[in-house]
Parts: C-alpha cells; sequence; structure tokens
C-alpha cells in the first residue's frame, strides 16, 4: 500500500483536519490542474510530463525544483511500469515525500533545550507576520508549560515594540522593552539578564526586519549572536526567518537574502491558508535545505501548528469528497 492510500485511510484528527482546510486553496488548485491533466491523457508521454510541470511551476514548487522533481518521476521504475495515467498520482505523492526528506531524517521541532535557557531569534522583512508569529508561539509554549520571555528587538520600529508589547498583554507572558533604544543588542543583553536570574525557560528575541542595507542588517545581527553567545552556552538555539507564503517566490528571495547575513535553522511559513501556491513548503526544503518548522493555517492563536510532512502532504492531495 502506498502514501497516497494510507493518506485516505488514516483516522483524522484535529490537526490534519487543520490542514486539510488550511491547504485548500492550494489543493484547489493543483488537483484541480492534476486531474484535468490525468484526466486528458491516455498514455504517458512528455507532453504528460510538460503539463505537469505548468501545473507543479504554478503552485509555487518552482522551477528549478519542479524540473528536478519530473526528471526523478520520469526515471521512477514504477511509472514505466505502470498502464494508467491513473496510476501516477499516488507516485507523485511518494516522490513529493522524498524530495522534502532527501533520505534524511529531518527535525522540524523546536530546539527547546531540557534544562537551562532556550533562545530563539526571529529574523523576516517587515509585513510577514513576524510580531503575531512570535506571539503565537508565546502562546503555544506557555500552554505547554514553559516560562516565556519576550525581547523587543525591533528597535528601529516604535510600532513594532508596540505591536509586541500588546500581545505580550494578551498572551499573558512578559516582555523586555527599551523605550528610545537604537541598539538591538542592548535590548537582547537586558533580556537575557533577566531570563537568567528570573529562570525562565524561552527567551524569544524579535529582531529588525530590513533589508535595504544588508551590511548594517548583518552587523546587528553579528552582534546580537555575539551578545547572545556570550551570555548562554550554544545560543542562540534557532535562528527562525519568517516567510509569507503569500508572496511566493518573493520568498524563496527573502530566504536568500537572509541565508547571507546570518545562521538559518529553520522556517516558518505564515498565511499558508490563504494562498494557491502552498508549494513553497518544498521549494524552500529542496533550494535551501532548511527544514520547515512551523506553519501557519489560520489567524487564531492556536492556527500556528508544528510542520507535519505527512498532514502537508495528506492535506495538499486528499480533501472532502465535495471538492
Amino acid at each position: 500500500m502506498g502514501l497516497f492510500d494510507l493518506f485516505k485511510k488514516k483516522k483524522k484528527d484535529e490537526k490534519m483536519r487543520k490542514y486539510e482546510l488550511g491547504m485548500k486553496k492550494t489543493r484547489q488548485g493543483l488537483m484541480g490542474k492534476l486531474k484535468a491533466i490525468l484526466s486528458g491523457y491516455e498514455s504517458i508521454n512528455e507532453d504528460l510530463f510538460d503539463d505537469l510541470t505548468d501545473a507543479f511551476i504554478m503552485a509555487d514548487i518552482g522551477v528549478e525544483t519542479t524540473l528536478d522533481f519530473i526528471d526523478a518521476l520520469k526515471e521512477d521504475e514504477r511509472v514505466k511500469g505502470i498502464n494508467s495515467v491513473s496510476e501516477l498520482q499516488p507516485i507523485i505523492v511518494d516522490k513529493m515525500f522524498e524530495l522534502y526528506l532527501k533520505g534524511e531524517i529531518v527535525n522540524n521541532n523546536l530546539n527547546i533545550q531540557k534544562e537551562g535557557l532556550s533562545v530563539f531569534l526571529f529574523v523576516g522583512v517587515n509585513g510577514v507576520g513576524k510580531t503575531t508569529t512570535i506571539a503565537k508561539i508565546a502562546y503555544r509554549l506557555k500552554k505547554e508549560g514553559k516560562r516565556v520571555l519576550l525581547a523587543a528587538g525591533d528597535t528601529f520600529r516604535a510600532g513594532a515594540v508596540d505591536q509586541l508589547e500588546i500581545w505580550a498583554q494578551k498572551v499573558g507572558v512578559d516582555i523586555v522593552i527599551k523605550k528610545g533604544a537604537t541598539d538591538p543588542s542592548s535590548v537582547i543583553f537586558e533580556a537575557l539578564q533577566k531570563a537568567k536570574k528570573e529562570h525562565y525557560d524561552v527567551l524569544l528575541c524579535d529582531t529588525a526586519g530590513r533589508l535595504q542595507n544588508k551590511v548594517n542588517l548583518m552587523k546587528e545581527l553579528e552582534k546580537m549572536n555575539r551578545v547572545i553567545a556570550r551570555e548562554v552556552e550554544n545560543a542562540p538555539h534557532e535562528t527562525l526567518l519568517i516567510i509569507d507564503a503569500t508572496t511566493g517566490q518573493n520568498g524563496l528571495s527573502q530566504a536568500e537574502a537572509f541565508m547571507e547575513v546570518t545562521n538559518i535553522t529553520g522556517v516558518i511559513l505564515t498565511k499558508l491558508d490563504g494562498t494557491s501556491k502552498g508549494g513553497i513548503v518544498l521549494a524552500i526544503r529542496d533550494k535551501y535545505n532548511l527544514p520547515i518548522k512551523m506553519i501557519g493555517l489560520g489567524e487564531k492563536m492556536e492556527d500556528l501548528e508544528y510542520f507535519d510532512l505527512e498532514d502537508y502532504i495528506g492535506g495538499l492531495f486528499i480533501g472532502d469528497e465535495e471538492e
């Protein structure tokens, strides 16, 4: 039994239903195209693969990733042995699994330390939902029993500091703010001192989202990293890039730009429920070898989910029958 059949038989839990609903726009777009393509051919030929290529590119899997994927699909021994075009879909599902895993065990979990303080840095351009994402993670970690502290390190935007302060109050976690501060590292330093002294479990640090001047951004992030590493061993434990899934290929450009200035350990994709181009998950993993740590599947605090490859691909291909 292939993965496609297993997905269909799998008992749906709350998380799986959330993925199914959150992936609806992408599923309707991609699956609509796939069904039309697969039903339009009586045999497997180059025209079929060309149409599949177009469909995957439209789902934002990316040109390079799609071309590699189609090549791997053509070479799969199972494809050479099938008699009906309809048998191709389960093989596509299997190949997507392989594309993400790349023969490795991918750790999609947040790197929370068993003992002592865990320090996470959040980076991303303005407008991707960085502040809201930090609040949602704080909410989730608090529900998991962690003592969480926020650091308002985006000191260049007063609005960002104010917004994070409001979210801290809503979620019910503490925050370190230096009104009028121009040095983000000084805010991070104070937060580190408070976190260690008062025995917090996790420190979530917001950072500036400006990419206009990479040199300045690099210097800021380098300084933050030095301060953090000096105060907490092996920290930061995560440097998480926030990408708005609705921006499509621009999100890939942002990933590339931030990878040039700091060591990204994982990606959080926001607003995946608001786009028909959810294939960006596979593009990021394939092109930059970065794991997707969490995805946004709605606006509620509970709608930021840990990334689950099975539920993602299940949500991509398998929806309610009325679709």
